[in-house]
């Protein structure tokens, strides 16, 4: 009878369990779309598609006719919400993107809901051109019609205190030089403030909010308040380190601001791509994002901006927790509980030393085993991306596959065979205990190391480490084994609300061609239920068998359906990338392509490896090449306005024409002290000047060189713009063959050098 109760107190254990699985992958799933009848001072993503609509219709980098169209459009929807919208120019420039200096000409759009008695601004930040491919219905669509639709949302209802100012910014694509432009000369940012920018990468999935400005514990506390918070600290770890960038990162370069950056980013395979229509966005992921920056707009418009505006002593520890919660605490907590979660293990190591047969030798083998399953999950997921590639070879360009779901569920059936089948095989030999302590205390180890590097992830091994080695511990002193069960239960809970949803949003975070990173952070939530395994799978082999063979099974079914779910198409085709470049100086000109290893298509035009970046400074690295016929087109050229010798210095003041329709006109030189573009300074290193301006009209731009006395002034010109299509031995696409959504996709490169 006693054995019938324990079964079913397992049963029902992990059932509990399961539904707290399915409850935490719910917490960060995007709400249902919000219909065009709902009242007026709701966002509703179908009002909000409207716009996308309109934004989305045409391909519309910054300083064409299409980004106009989409401007005026921005002004014409701000004016009929009774705001007074002003077009502001600038030039920004910008040194973050590919290692040069970068400058544009810009138009921003700025609007102000006044507030009622403001304490300082609060800037909502989208911008609203698009990557050189794409239409931009995500990417920035998106951020555009959310503001666009929470605006009109705020002033169906009271005035907020505080002033709500809407910022559509320019060139972000090109150099983000829109935000650069405003943070720097826009009198409404001279005081600095908060900055809410709205972004996608991607078509679908939550709207997450994954970077923030230091100190971020005050606003993080705001954001815990909207309707559906969706964020993990550690993601503001990981993006602080990776080289990325937004418009967020000129505010948070020119200091003074404080502020959140929000983006939804699954469906990575439309992103800066020809795909990225509006027919490919998720409303789900469109009302997610509106409904979060409409609640964060009206929580911080009515807060003590000015206060907001200053960082806090510390970042906020956060993630997000079963029925839209964000669980959240101080960052000085971090090491405290890594510590704890030490000393809860080494609790748990000394009781089942005295409580069972194992001793101090067992666990240590224990522990000793427990890094087996870490280390084969990491080696097995780059194996298994490595097999999806040498299968279909198109995925060696991509972030994720057009539908990676199914991929994704046998990567992580995959990381189960590895947990399952490592306890398992080792159970008899070292015993359930040590193998309990070795996965308890590998997660302990790992706090502290986050701990030390990256302090907001920390939480992610530190508090199952501590909630499973508590509980373990009360599981060992308790004589009922309904009682044994339960404790084994909650301290598993903790890691399920803590680990699930960091392994659901990794996914597409770092994609499947990183997909080390959340099979990983799966293998741990394994290595935190293993205590779970320990009580509730019968000791017979046969049982261990048949878990294990489950889980092999769903890893080998998944697979299958990936692949028969994600086969190239005309509407999802398989992406490349091909450029071509040509000196106009001696007439030389080759195809250019950045694949990894061309397709058959790119093949026909690509054949060896090469380094061409120093007569093309934009292609960086070693890049396949193939020889091509020389186009009929022109190279920027410069023409001197004024030549000054002052002392031991030259000044030379040059209009830099681009000769042709292009995305931007690139000038490297050596042995320069000092340069301005368009009267910006530009920091110079070493000598050594790479400037780049976006999209220069017919009537070019100024650019002031200063060299030594006496000496020759070189530079090298180089165009690049587009027209891939229309040059001699050009073979089009097949059908199931697309574009890489890339800055250099189709990119034409005409260079020239001059001497001054």
């Amino acid at each position: 009878m006693i054995q019938h109760r324990s079964r079913a107190t397992t049963l029902a254990s992990l059932l509990v369990l399961l539904v707290l699985a399915v409850l935490s992958v719910l917490a960060v799933l995007p709400p249902t779309p919000v219909a065009a009848d709902a009242p007026a001072d709701e966002f509703s993503a179908e009002r909000a598609f409207e716009h996308v609509e309109v934004i989305g219709a045409e391909v519309h980098p910054h300083g064409t006719p299409a980004a106009d169209r989409v401007r005026e459009y921005i002004v014409d929807e701000l004016d009929a919400m009774g705001l007074d919208p002003e077009v502001t120019e600038a030039t920004g420039l910008t040194g973050r993107l590919g290692g040069r200096a970068q400058a544009a000409g810009v138009q921003n759009v700025v609007a102000t809901v006044e507030g009622t008695d403001s304490t300082g601004p609060i800037f909502l930040m989208a911008h609203y051109d698009s990557a050189e491919v794409s239409h931009g219905a995500n990417d920035d669509g998106a951020g555009v019609s959310t503001l666009l639709e929470s605006a009109r949302a705020i002033l169906a209802a009271d005035a907020p205190r505080n002033d709500l100012v809407l910022v559509f910014t320019d060139a972000e694509e090109s150099c983000l030089c829109g935000a650069e432009a405003f943070a720097d000369s826009d009198p409404r940012a001279a005081d600095g403030g908060i900055v809410l920018n709205f972004e996608a990468r991607g078509s679908s999935g939550p709207a997450v909010m994954f970077e923030t400005s230091p100190g971020n514990a005050d606003l993080v506390a705001q954001y815990a308040t909207v309707p559906y918070p969706v964020g993990s600290s550690l993601a503001v770890e990981v993006y602080r380190i990776l080289p990325n960038d937004t418009d967020f990162s000129p505010f948070l370069d020119a200091g003074g601001f404080t502020g959140l950056n929000a983006a939804y980013i699954d469906g990575s395979a439309a992103y800066h791509a020809p795909q990225d229509q509006p027919e490919t966005m998720n409303l789900a992921s469109l009302q997610h994002h509106g409904s979060n920056t409409l609640a964060l707009a009206r929580a911080l418009g009515d807060a003590d901006a000015a206060a907001l505006a200053t960082p806090s002593a510390h970042d906020s520890t956060y993630f997000p927790l079963p029925g839209g919660v964000l669980a959240q605490y101080p960052g000085w907590l971090v090491w405290p509980l890594a510590v704890l979660a030490l000393v809860a293990v080494g609790a748990l190591g000394f009781t089942t030393a005295r409580r069972t047969e194992t001793g101090p030798g067992r666990l240590a083998l224990g522990f000793g085993a427990a890094l087996l399953p870490i280390v084969l999950t990491a080696v097995g997921a780059q194996l298994f991306w490595m097999l999806l590639v040498a299968i279909r070879p198109g995925y060696g360009e991509m972030l994720d596959p057009w539908h990676p779901w199914g991929f994704r569920i046998a990567l992580l059936g995959l990381v189960a065979v590895i947990v399952t089948g490592w306890f398992v095989l080792l159970r008899r030999r070292l015993g359930a205990p040590a193998l309990t302590f070795g996965a308890l205390g590998w997660l302990a180890v790992l706090g502290v190391v986050l701990a030390a590097f990256t302090p907001g992830g920390s939480y992610l091994a530190a508090l199952p480490a501590l909630a499973g080695a508590v509980a373990g511990v009360v599981a060992l002193l308790l004589t009922d084994s309904r009682g044994r069960t339960a404790a084994v239960a909650v301290g598993a809970a903790v890691a399920i609300v803590v680990l699930v949803p960091v392994v659901v949003l990794f996914f597409p975070a770092l994609g499947l061609a990183t997909g080390a990173a959340p099979a990983l952070f799966a293998a741990l939530l394994g290595l935190a239920l293993v205590p779970v395994l320990a009580d509730a799978l019968p000791l017979a082999r046969r049982a261990g068998g048949v878990l294990v063979g489950a889980c092999g099974t769903v890893a080998v079914v998944a697979l299958g359906a990936g692949f028969a779910l994600d086969g190239f198409t005309a509407e999802k085709p398989e992406p490349t990338q091909l450029m071509y470049a040509m000196d106009a100086d001696t007439g030389e000109a080759m195809w250019v392509s950045g694949e990894g290893s061309p397709s058959p298509w790119t093949s026909q035009f690509v054949d060896e490896q090469t380094e061409i970046s120093e007569d093309f400074p934009a292609v960086h690295g070693e890049v396949w090449t193939g020889p091509a016929e020389a186009a009929d087109l022109p190279a920027p050229t410069a023409e001197i306005v004024a030549d000054e010798t002052s002392g031991d210095e030259r000044t030379l003041t040059l209009t830099v024409f681009p000769e042709r329709t292009v995305r931007y006109v690139e000038a490297v030189a050596e042995n320069v002290t000092a340069a301005t573009i368009e009267g910006r300074e530009v920091a110079v290193a070493d000598g050594h000047l790479d400037i780049s301006y976006a999209a220069p009209g017919d009537e070019g731009f100024e650019l002031v060189v200063t060299v030594p006395a006496g000496e020759a002034f070189d530079v090298r010109l180089l165009g690049g713009g587009e027209g891939l299509e229309s040059l001699p031995g050009f073979e089009p696409r097949p059908e199931t063959v697309g574009v890489k959504g890339s800055h250099t996709s189709e990119l034409v490169l005409v260079a020239t050098s001059q001497t001054f």
